[in-house]
Protein backbone atom coordinates (compact mmCIF):
# COMPACT_ATOMS: atom_id res chain seq x y z
CA UNK A 1 0.00 0.00 0.00
CA UNK A 2 3.00 2.30 0.18
CA UNK A 3 2.40 3.38 -3.42
CA UNK A 4 -1.13 4.52 -2.61
CA UNK A 5 0.15 6.84 0.10
CA UNK A 6 3.32 8.12 -1.56
CA UNK A 7 1.93 11.50 -2.55
CA UNK A 8 -0.35 12.25 0.43
CA UNK A 9 1.91 15.05 1.61
CA UNK A 10 1.77 16.73 -1.81
CA UNK A 11 -2.03 16.98 -1.81
CA UNK A 12 -2.39 20.15 0.22
CA UNK A 13 -3.22 22.22 -2.86
CA UNK A 14 -6.69 20.67 -2.87
CA UNK A 15 -7.67 22.40 0.34
CA UNK A 16 -9.27 25.80 -0.09
CA UNK A 17 -10.80 24.69 -3.39
CA UNK A 18 -13.66 22.81 -1.66
CA UNK A 19 -11.99 19.57 -2.69
CA UNK A 20 -10.88 16.49 -0.81
CA UNK A 21 -9.43 13.08 -1.45
CA UNK A 22 -10.96 9.94 -0.02
CA UNK A 23 -9.13 6.72 0.73
CA UNK A 24 -11.63 3.97 -0.12
CA UNK A 25 -11.79 0.74 1.86
CA UNK A 26 -14.08 -2.19 2.63
CA UNK A 27 -15.02 -4.10 5.73
CA UNK A 28 -16.62 -7.54 5.32
CA UNK A 29 -18.88 -7.25 2.29
CA UNK A 30 -19.03 -5.18 -0.87
CA UNK A 31 -19.95 -1.82 0.72
CA UNK A 32 -17.37 0.91 0.03
CA UNK A 33 -16.33 3.29 2.80
CA UNK A 34 -14.22 6.43 2.66
CA UNK A 35 -11.89 8.40 4.92
CA UNK A 36 -10.29 11.77 4.20
CA UNK A 37 -6.67 11.30 3.11
CA UNK A 38 -5.61 14.21 5.31
CA UNK A 39 -6.42 12.09 8.38
CA UNK A 40 -4.26 9.20 7.14
CA UNK A 41 -0.61 8.80 8.14
CA UNK A 42 0.02 5.43 6.48
CA UNK A 43 -1.58 2.13 5.43
CA UNK A 44 -0.03 -1.22 6.25
CA UNK A 45 -0.89 -4.88 6.55
CA UNK A 46 -2.18 -5.72 9.99
CA UNK A 47 0.84 -6.07 12.32
CA UNK A 48 1.01 -8.37 15.32
CA UNK A 49 -1.48 -7.22 17.94
CA UNK A 50 -1.15 -7.43 21.69
CA UNK A 51 -4.48 -7.90 23.46
CA UNK A 52 -5.28 -5.29 26.10
CA UNK A 53 -7.35 -6.63 29.02
CA UNK A 54 -10.41 -4.55 30.02
CA UNK A 55 -10.24 -2.42 26.88
CA UNK A 56 -13.31 -1.70 24.73
CA UNK A 57 -14.38 -4.63 22.52
CA UNK A 58 -13.78 -2.30 19.56
CA UNK A 59 -10.04 -2.26 20.36
CA UNK A 60 -8.67 -5.50 18.92
CA UNK A 61 -5.29 -4.84 20.51
CA UNK A 62 -2.30 -2.52 20.33
CA UNK A 63 0.56 -2.59 17.85
CA UNK A 64 4.10 -1.31 18.07
CA UNK A 65 4.54 0.87 14.98
CA UNK A 66 7.63 3.02 14.40
CA UNK A 67 8.48 2.98 18.08
CA UNK A 68 5.00 3.96 19.27
CA UNK A 69 2.20 1.88 20.78
CA UNK A 70 -1.00 2.46 18.83
CA UNK A 71 -4.51 1.12 19.60
CA UNK A 72 -6.07 -0.77 16.68
CA UNK A 73 -9.86 -0.34 16.37
CA UNK A 74 -12.03 -2.76 14.43
CA UNK A 75 -14.26 -0.51 12.33
CA UNK A 76 -16.63 -3.40 11.72
CA UNK A 77 -17.39 -3.79 15.44
CA UNK A 78 -17.43 -0.01 15.89
CA UNK A 79 -20.25 0.33 13.37
CA UNK A 80 -22.37 -2.41 14.90
CA UNK A 81 -21.29 -5.34 12.73
CA UNK A 82 -19.51 -8.58 13.54
CA UNK A 83 -15.72 -8.53 14.14
CA UNK A 84 -13.46 -8.85 11.12
CA UNK A 85 -12.11 -12.40 10.88
CA UNK A 86 -8.64 -13.47 9.74
CA UNK A 87 -7.04 -10.17 10.69
CA UNK A 88 -3.67 -11.40 9.41
CA UNK A 89 -4.96 -10.78 5.89
CA UNK A 90 -6.45 -7.41 6.78
CA UNK A 91 -5.08 -3.87 6.67
CA UNK A 92 -4.67 -1.09 9.21
CA UNK A 93 -5.19 2.58 8.31
CA UNK A 94 -3.08 4.68 10.71
CA UNK A 95 -4.86 7.98 11.35
CA UNK A 96 -4.54 11.11 13.43
CA UNK A 97 -7.70 12.62 14.89
CA UNK A 98 -7.82 15.32 17.53
CA UNK A 99 -4.01 15.08 17.96
CA UNK A 100 -4.29 11.34 18.83
CA UNK A 101 -3.00 8.49 16.65
CA UNK A 102 -4.92 5.23 16.21
CA UNK A 103 -5.26 2.48 13.63
CA UNK A 104 -8.47 1.33 11.98
CA UNK A 105 -8.66 -2.34 11.08
CA UNK A 106 -10.32 -2.90 7.67
CA UNK A 107 -10.62 -5.86 5.31
CA UNK A 108 -9.12 -4.20 2.22
CA UNK A 109 -7.96 -0.81 0.97
CA UNK A 110 -8.97 0.11 -2.58
CA UNK A 111 -7.65 3.43 -3.91
CA UNK A 112 -7.65 7.20 -3.47
CA UNK A 113 -10.24 9.31 -5.30
CA UNK A 114 -10.28 13.08 -5.82
CA UNK A 115 -13.69 14.67 -5.18
CA UNK A 116 -15.45 17.97 -4.62
CA UNK A 117 -17.14 18.57 -1.27
CA UNK A 118 -20.27 19.46 -3.25
CA UNK A 119 -20.43 15.76 -4.21
CA UNK A 120 -20.41 14.75 -0.54
CA UNK A 121 -23.87 14.80 1.05
CA UNK A 122 -25.35 14.33 4.52
CA UNK A 123 -26.70 10.85 5.27
CA UNK A 124 -30.20 10.22 3.85
CA UNK A 125 -33.09 11.20 6.10
CA UNK A 126 -34.54 8.15 7.77
CA UNK A 127 -31.10 6.66 8.46
CA UNK A 128 -31.95 6.89 12.16
CA UNK A 129 -30.18 8.34 15.18
CA UNK A 130 -27.84 5.44 15.82
CA UNK A 131 -26.10 5.36 12.45
CA UNK A 132 -22.35 5.87 12.14
CA UNK A 133 -22.30 7.96 8.97
CA UNK A 134 -21.26 11.56 8.71
CA UNK A 135 -21.74 11.74 4.93
CA UNK A 136 -22.30 9.74 1.74
CA UNK A 137 -21.31 10.09 -1.90
CA UNK A 138 -21.61 8.14 -5.13
CA UNK A 139 -18.72 6.80 -7.19
CA UNK A 140 -19.14 4.78 -10.39
CA UNK A 141 -22.83 4.56 -9.48
CA UNK A 142 -21.99 2.96 -6.13
CA UNK A 143 -22.75 4.42 -2.71
CA UNK A 144 -19.70 5.33 -0.60
CA UNK A 145 -20.32 5.72 3.12
CA UNK A 146 -18.13 8.10 5.13
CA UNK A 147 -17.99 7.01 8.77
CA UNK A 148 -18.41 9.45 11.65
CA UNK A 149 -15.05 8.65 13.23
CA UNK A 150 -15.54 11.27 15.95
CA UNK A 151 -18.62 9.39 17.15
CA UNK A 152 -16.69 6.12 17.26
CA UNK A 153 -13.76 7.65 19.14
CA UNK A 154 -16.12 9.35 21.60
CA UNK A 155 -17.68 5.97 22.39
CA UNK A 156 -14.38 4.06 22.67
CA UNK A 157 -12.50 6.72 24.65
CA UNK A 158 -14.89 9.43 25.88
CA UNK A 159 -13.42 12.91 26.22
CA UNK A 160 -14.15 14.93 29.33
CA UNK A 161 -16.48 17.83 28.61
CA UNK A 162 -15.98 19.48 31.99
CA UNK A 163 -14.70 23.06 31.94
CA UNK A 164 -12.16 23.71 34.70
CA UNK A 165 -12.94 26.08 37.53
CA UNK A 166 -11.75 29.61 36.85
CA UNK A 167 -12.16 29.53 33.05
CA UNK A 168 -15.55 31.25 33.32
CA UNK A 169 -16.22 33.94 35.92
CA UNK A 170 -19.48 35.58 37.03
CA UNK A 171 -18.86 38.74 34.98
CA UNK A 172 -18.41 36.72 31.79
CA UNK A 173 -21.57 34.70 32.43
CA UNK A 174 -23.53 37.89 32.95
CA UNK A 175 -22.34 39.26 29.60
CA UNK A 176 -22.67 35.89 27.84
CA UNK A 177 -26.47 35.74 27.95
CA UNK A 178 -26.70 38.52 25.37
CA UNK A 179 -24.21 36.86 23.00
CA UNK A 180 -24.97 34.52 20.08
CA UNK A 181 -22.52 32.01 18.56
CA UNK A 182 -22.99 30.08 15.31
CA UNK A 183 -21.43 26.61 15.28
CA UNK A 184 -21.05 24.52 12.12
CA UNK A 185 -20.13 20.82 12.18
CA UNK A 186 -21.33 17.75 10.29
CA UNK A 187 -20.64 15.34 13.17
CA UNK A 188 -23.59 15.10 15.55
CA UNK A 189 -21.22 14.17 18.39
CA UNK A 190 -18.94 17.15 17.75
CA UNK A 191 -21.93 19.53 17.49
CA UNK A 192 -23.28 18.36 20.84
CA UNK A 193 -19.85 18.62 22.50
CA UNK A 194 -19.42 22.21 21.32
CA UNK A 195 -23.01 23.14 22.17
CA UNK A 196 -22.71 21.85 25.73
CA UNK A 197 -19.42 23.70 26.18
CA UNK A 198 -20.88 26.98 24.93
CA UNK A 199 -24.08 26.56 26.92
CA UNK A 200 -21.91 26.23 30.04
CA UNK A 201 -20.32 29.56 29.14
CA UNK A 202 -23.86 30.93 28.85
CA UNK A 203 -24.13 32.10 25.24
CA UNK A 204 -27.02 31.47 22.87
CA UNK A 205 -26.10 28.82 20.27
CA UNK A 206 -27.28 28.10 16.73
CA UNK A 207 -25.94 24.82 15.32
CA UNK A 208 -25.82 23.96 11.60
CA UNK A 209 -24.56 20.86 9.76
CA UNK A 210 -22.34 22.18 6.97
CA UNK A 211 -20.77 25.23 5.37
CA UNK A 212 -23.48 25.70 2.76
CA UNK A 213 -26.18 25.82 5.42
CA UNK A 214 -24.11 28.34 7.38
CA UNK A 215 -23.53 30.59 4.36
CA UNK A 216 -27.24 30.51 3.47
CA UNK A 217 -28.09 31.33 7.10
CA UNK A 218 -25.79 34.37 7.03
CA UNK A 219 -27.04 35.48 3.61
CA UNK A 220 -30.64 35.28 4.87
CA UNK A 221 -29.71 37.55 7.80
CA UNK A 222 -28.23 40.06 5.37
CA UNK A 223 -31.30 39.87 3.11
CA UNK A 224 -33.45 40.79 6.12
CA UNK A 225 -31.33 43.89 6.68
CA UNK A 226 -29.57 42.41 9.71
CA UNK A 227 -25.83 42.52 10.40
CA UNK A 228 -24.20 39.12 11.07
CA UNK A 229 -21.06 40.72 12.49
CA UNK A 230 -23.15 42.69 15.02
CA UNK A 231 -25.50 39.85 15.95
CA UNK A 232 -22.94 37.05 16.18
CA UNK A 233 -20.10 36.99 18.68
CA UNK A 234 -18.26 34.48 16.46
CA UNK A 235 -18.55 31.45 14.20
CA UNK A 236 -17.00 28.15 15.29
CA UNK A 237 -16.70 25.94 12.23
CA UNK A 238 -15.40 22.48 11.46
CA UNK A 239 -13.21 22.19 8.35
CA UNK A 240 -14.30 18.86 6.85
CA UNK A 241 -18.00 19.08 5.94
CA UNK A 242 -20.23 17.87 3.10
CA UNK A 243 -21.48 20.38 0.51
CA UNK A 244 -19.00 23.11 1.58
CA UNK A 245 -15.93 22.83 3.79
CA UNK A 246 -14.85 25.28 6.47
CA UNK A 247 -12.08 26.82 4.37
CA UNK A 248 -14.50 27.58 1.53
CA UNK A 249 -17.09 28.96 3.98
CA UNK A 250 -14.45 31.25 5.51
CA UNK A 251 -13.31 32.49 2.10
CA UNK A 252 -16.94 33.18 1.08
CA UNK A 253 -17.57 35.19 4.26
CA UNK A 254 -14.37 37.20 3.81
CA UNK A 255 -15.30 38.02 0.20
CA UNK A 256 -18.68 39.53 1.21
CA UNK A 257 -18.33 43.07 2.60
CA UNK A 258 -21.64 42.69 4.45
CA UNK A 259 -20.24 40.02 6.77
CA UNK A 260 -16.47 39.96 6.22
CA UNK A 261 -15.60 41.18 9.73
CA UNK A 262 -17.14 38.14 11.42
CA UNK A 263 -14.79 36.42 13.87
CA UNK A 264 -14.17 32.87 12.61
CA UNK A 265 -12.60 30.07 14.66
CA UNK A 266 -11.85 26.89 12.71
CA UNK A 267 -12.28 23.97 15.09
CA UNK A 268 -11.11 20.69 13.63
CA UNK A 269 -9.81 17.19 14.20
CA UNK A 270 -7.24 17.80 11.44
CA UNK A 271 -3.82 18.42 12.96
CA UNK A 272 -0.57 19.96 11.85
CA UNK A 273 1.29 23.09 10.78
CA UNK A 274 -0.34 22.86 7.36
CA UNK A 275 -3.70 23.90 8.81
CA UNK A 276 -2.19 26.95 10.49
CA UNK A 277 -1.01 28.08 7.05
CA UNK A 278 -4.46 27.48 5.56
CA UNK A 279 -6.11 29.48 8.36
CA UNK A 280 -4.06 32.50 7.29
CA UNK A 281 -4.64 31.86 3.60
CA UNK A 282 -8.45 31.91 3.83
CA UNK A 283 -8.57 34.64 6.47
CA UNK A 284 -9.87 32.83 9.57
CA UNK A 285 -9.10 34.48 12.89
CA UNK A 286 -8.04 31.39 14.78
CA UNK A 287 -7.57 27.61 14.68
CA UNK A 288 -8.17 25.09 17.47
CA UNK A 289 -7.79 21.31 17.55
CA UNK A 290 -10.79 19.33 18.83
CA UNK A 291 -11.93 18.73 21.52
CA UNK A 292 -10.50 20.64 24.46
CA UNK A 293 -13.30 22.20 26.51
CA UNK A 294 -11.06 24.59 28.45
CA UNK A 295 -9.38 25.90 25.29
CA UNK A 296 -12.68 26.28 23.44
CA UNK A 297 -14.38 28.00 26.37
CA UNK A 298 -11.36 30.30 26.75
CA UNK A 299 -11.63 31.38 23.10
CA UNK A 300 -15.29 32.30 23.63
CA UNK A 301 -14.55 34.03 26.93
CA UNK A 302 -11.82 36.09 25.24
CA UNK A 303 -14.30 37.23 22.59
CA UNK A 304 -16.85 38.21 25.24
CA UNK A 305 -14.24 40.22 27.14
CA UNK A 306 -12.99 41.86 23.93
CA UNK A 307 -16.51 43.14 23.26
Amino acid sequence: MAGVMDSVNQRTQLVGQNRLELLLFRLDGSQLYGINVFKVKEVLQCPKLTIMPKSSPVVRGVANIRGGTIPILDLSIATGKRPLGDINGSFVIITEYNTKVQGFLVRSVERIVNMNWEEIHPPPKGTGRDHYLTAVTRLDDKLVEIIDVEKILAEVAPTSEVISAGVIDAEVQTKAVSQHVLIVDDSSVARKQVMRCLQTVGVEVTALNDGRQALEYLQAMVAEGRSPEQELLMIISDIEMPEMDGYTLTAAIRSDPRMQKLHILLHTSLSGVFNQAMVKKVGANDFLAKFRPDDLASRVVDRIKAG
